[in-house]
């Protein structure tokens, strides 16, 4: 038998649409022949699926599920917006996140988890391609959790009760009362998903964005023709903005527009008789970070005339 290995699985998913398990299969019944590893997939009545695997899916929905003292996100994408406010496209999505909150945030075992009778959620949502006629996908899935405190969530742009656009965690770590640590948690969730900062300290920026940007600002700075020693200074101040730009501790507050989330925390930990810290996040959108191929409108109905 063929060594067949995960990149292998996920390129026949790519272009086949097929389930995760199914793709494994498939390479290990023709000894990860791609090609045959389609036709068999095919064979298996999945041909369908297969002729929509090579379309975009840049749309669709981010599912939130809190439960205890944890948080999932998961993101489901589809070919179009149109499908994304299909009720059947959005009770998968919200139950998929359920599930995600389950899996502690595992994509691979999220997939093989039964949803629907006896069949996987990769299985269900290869019928879903078939049945509905797009490409689609479950994309990623994330779990956050805190040992003592509260996770809360927010929703932009929701299509239904914890489903959106836009789908944020907060983890808030504190010995407060569970119920203000969730307001306050909610209401810094809102400022990420508008904020949508890069990282939660300077330090957890990763090293190139940080090197980058000193470059740049290095370079923008000398353009003044002060000695390096005034350009050092003004690099100070340049990368200072960076960070209250960039960084969710010295954001400003969206909620009232003059205060840094830092300080948001310590009054918040006065307040509340307890030191309050974030102890992670995660902000997910649809489509970011996926290319979505721009065409003319005319053009394609040009083609289509055969033109």
């Amino acid at each position: 038998m063929s060594n067949i290995t995960a990149a292998m699985v996920k390129d026949l998913r790519d272009k086949t649409g097929a389930g995760m398990m199914d793709c494994k299969a498939a390479l290990n019944e023709n000894a990860g022949d791609m090609e045959a590893a389609i036709d068999w997939l095919r064979k298996k009545g999945l041909s369908k699926a297969a002729k929509k695997a090579g379309r975009v899916a840049a749309e669709g929905l981010i599912g939130v599920a809190v439960g205890g003292d944890a948080g999932a996100l998961v993101e489901v994408n589809a070919e179009t917006d149109f499908v994304a406010r299909n009720e059947q496209f959005k009770d998968f999505v919200a139950r998929t996140a359920k599930i995600a909150l389950e899996e502690a945030g595992d994509l691979d075992r999220l997939l093989k988890k039964t949803i629907e009778g006896s069949r996987s959620v990769s299985e269900t949502l290869t019928e879903m391609v078939a049945k509905i006629g797009e490409n689609m996908s479950v994309r990623r899935a994330v779990m956050l959790g805190v040992s003592e405190g509260a996770v809360a969530s927010y929703v932009h742009n929701a299509a239904s009760p914890e489903l959106g656009k836009i789908g944020v965690l907060v983890a808030l770590k504190s010995k407060a009362d569970k119920a203000k640590l969730a307001a306050l948690g909610k209401q810094i969730a809102m400022h990420i998903a508008a904020a949508a900062p890069l990282a939660l300290t300077p330090e957890h920026l990763p090293a190139e964005v940080v090197a980058r940007e000193r470059t740049v600002q290095a370079d923008i700075a000398r353009q003044s023709g002060k000695p390096e020693s005034v350009v050092e200074k003004m690099m100070e101040g340049r990368m200072r903005k960076f960070y209250q730009e960039t960084v969710l501790l010295h954001q400003t507050f969206v909620i009232d527009g003059e205060t840094s989330i830092a300080k948001v925390l310590e009054k918040a930990g006065k307040d509340f008789g307890a030191p309050v810290e974030i102890e992670g996040y995660v902000r997910f959108q649809v489509g970011e970070g996926i290319e979505k191929a721009e065409s003319d409108f005319a053009d394609e109905v040009n083609k289509m005339a055969g033109n």
